[in-house]
């Protein structure tokens, strides 16, 4: 929150935001009056007024750049935030004029918010972890039907694509696989397909559902996975992609046991 204060300071000095409205009440005796400093007041710059050739100084298009970091930032917290609010206190700290809030009462405000914010978290944590558990319990219920899916006792399912002929390998041996990952809605997570190089790891050294199906594979093997979240990352997740509970599917090709 400080780092996106401190750049909209650069921003407002730079870019002029904001424009008088004559008839702006006051929220106290003294705050929220109009929010156009003195040296704002030649232009308001908008990509919807059609000034978009408006950037013509360094510090104008460093000012809009800012501010388009300060709007994507402010859109990723998806909590209200009034920005005339967040401007006066900018302005009234830059300028040194009394402030709505003592210090204290800055602090409990912040203090309220991020518990707000956790408390929003965690209900969105707890909407999906319940979402992602029905979702892929009744998508592989369906799947273990079909042809060609093999269903083994841990739950994991698979279909093999192209059946090699090397050997399997073992919990303690190195491999180097090709491999694509993708949410149940066909959403592509990871590829080193797309990076265009294999990737070689442990068996034993990677989610439990890869630790079972490799020791399945012949080198020169490839398969489809369907990997219950229990056998993948669990309640966890895994960065920004794979949420809580997600079950996963991977194809993958065994191309060699390294020594």
């Amino acid at each position: 929150m400080k780092q996106i204060l401190s750049t909209l300071v650069a921003l407002i000095l730079s870019l002029s935001l904001l424009s008088c409205s004559s008839g702006e009440k006051s929220a106290s005796k003294k705050a929220l009056k109009c929010l156009c400093w003195p040296w704002t007041a030649k232009t308001t710059l908008s990509s919807s007024s059609g000034e978009k050739n408006a950037l013509k100084s360094d510090s104008e298009r460093f000012g809009y750049a800012l501010g388009m970091d300060i709007g994507a930032s402010l859109k990723e917290m998806q909590t209200d935030i009034d920005l005339p609010s967040l401007l006066a206190g900018l302005r009234d700290t830059f300028e040194g004029t009394e402030p709505l809030l003592t210090s204290e009462g800055a602090v409990e405000v912040r203090k309220e918010f991020s518990k707000k914010m956790q408390e929003k978290q965690a209900e969105k944590i707890k909407h999906a972890l319940e979402k992602n558990r029905k979702d892929g319990e009744d998508f592989l219920t369906e799947n273990r039907k079909k042809e060609g899916v093999i269903t083994t006792e841990s739950g994991l399912q698979y279909v093999v694509l192209d059946e090699g002929d090397g050997p399997k390998p073992k919990a303690t041996d190195r491999v180097k696989v090709h491999y694509r990952g993708t949410l149940l809605d066909g959403t592509e997570f990871d590829s080193s397909y797309k990076r265009g190089q294999p990737v070689t790891f442990p068996v034993n050294g990677v989610i439990a559902g890869w630790t079972e199906a490799l020791q399945l594979m012949k080198v020169g093997s490839k398969v489809r996975l369907f990997i219950p979240s229990n056998l993948a990352y669990g309640e966890r997740g895994a960065g920004q992609r794979i949420g809580p509970n997600a079950t996963l599917i991977f194809e993958v090709e065994l191309l060699g046991i390294e020594k």
